[in-house]
């Protein structure tokens, strides 16, 4: 199994809302895909919360290839939907894991 985490850090003029929008629009949106069979969202603690909060999504896929197509195929435009929306009030980074235990 391989997870997909997307790490964001959220100014705090947005977070209610973009929480909002990733919970209502994106992360299902990531999901419809068809390539993540569950998802999990959560908000870092201990972290230096001056400029905003962080968060991380972390989607479940069953193979390599599943995470190779959802990155070519649908990736860039759902990428291009947040910016749009948001510019440079977040920002994200992503990190791919394979589940060992």
């Amino acid at each position: 199994m391989f997870i997909y985490n997307v790490t964001s850090h959220v100014n705090h003029s947005i977070s209610a809302d973009w929480l909002n929008w990733m919970k209502t629009e994106h992360i299902p949106e990531v999901l419809a895909t068809g390539m993540f069979t569950h998802h999990r969202l959560v908000k870092l603690l201990e972290t230096d919360e001056t400029e905003g909060l962080t968060y991380a999504i972390q989607y479940f896929c069953n193979t390599r290839e599943q995470y190779e197509q959802y990155i070519n195929k649908y990736a860039p435009v759902l990428r291009q939907k947040a910016l749009e929306r948001w510019g440079t009030q977040f920002i994200a980074f992503r990190t791919l894991m394979e589940v060992i235990n």
